[in-house]
């Protein structure tokens, strides 16, 4: 370190050296006006005597040989190389955890469309794929079978046994909607029933013509619970390729 520092003062010195030869140089006209050798033997030029001593004392305080010079370019080449070192370690890091910083988001990203994914629920059928006629009436009170599956996104409901079941904790909304031909015995009664309770119903009756009805319901439900739609007994329901009593439900919200 000592030679490196002899070295920056020796070039401090040279140039204040050639700074100063500059200033004093002298134009051709200022060659002509210069005094005689008499008179600059009696008044010789000024000097600026602190930067002569400071070029002195660094002279004398470093008296450098070829040897020391070498040292001190290759101390100095040293350092930059350790410098370098210390770059390109940084920019190993900084690449590293620029990686990892991506390979989180697309992770995150990744997890997020996997959730997302799975609460995509909701379904929509209705009671017959074809034909048509009513169902019912029945001594006892039955699970209608909404068999014309138009939307099924995460397969909730099951088409063979006419049973939603939860995958998820959430908020769902259910409807109902019923159709029948009008009977003065025979009443059209459906209720949509969660775990084994009636929650609401959806009911007409009329002597003649068409018997239309609908009902709707948002329930809060736990993984496993189960919904379905169950036609009371001594009621009947009817349907044919027109759809007309159709059983839908989607999740609203997980909680």
């Amino acid at each position: 370190m000592k030679s490196l520092v002899c070295i920056l003062l020796l070039l401090e010195t040279f140039v204040f050296t050639v700074q100063q030869q500059v200033d004093v140089g002298l134009s051709e006209n200022e060659i002509s006006q210069q005094p005689s050798p008499e008179n600059r033997r009696q008044n010789p030029p000024q000097t600026d005597t602190r930067r002569t001593e400071t070029s002195t004392d660094s002279q004398q305080n470093c008296q450098l040989t070829f040897s020391d010079i070498h040292a001190a370019l290759r101390e100095l080449t040293a350092i930059v190389t350790e410098q370098k070192a210390n770059i390109r370690a940084l920019e190993t890091q900084l690449n590293k955890k620029n990686e990892e910083i991506s390979n989180l988001t697309l992770s995150q990203v990744e997890q997020l469309r996997k959730e997302n994914k799975d609460r995509q629920i909701a379904f929509s059928a209705a009671l017959m794929k074809s034909g048509g006629g009513h169902i019912g009436p029945f001594t006892t009170e039955i699970t209608l079978t909404y068999r014309n599956v138009f939307t099924n996104i995460g397969n909730a409901y099951n088409p063979i046994t006419g049973i939603f079941t939860a995958p998820l904790k959430g908020a769902y909304m259910f409807r109902i909607s019923l159709f029948a031909f009008g009977s003065q015995s025979t009443l059209t009664t459906v209720s949509i029933v969660k775990n084994g309770e009636r929650v609401v119903i959806a009911q007409g009756h009329q002597p003649g013509g068409n018997v239309n009805s609908s009902n709707g319901v948002v329930l809060l439900l736990e993984v496993g619970d189960v919904v379905y739609v169950s036609l009371w007994s001594n009621r009947w329901i009817f349907d044919n390729d027109n759809n007309h009593s159709t059983f839908s439900g989607y999740l609203l919200f997980p909680l």
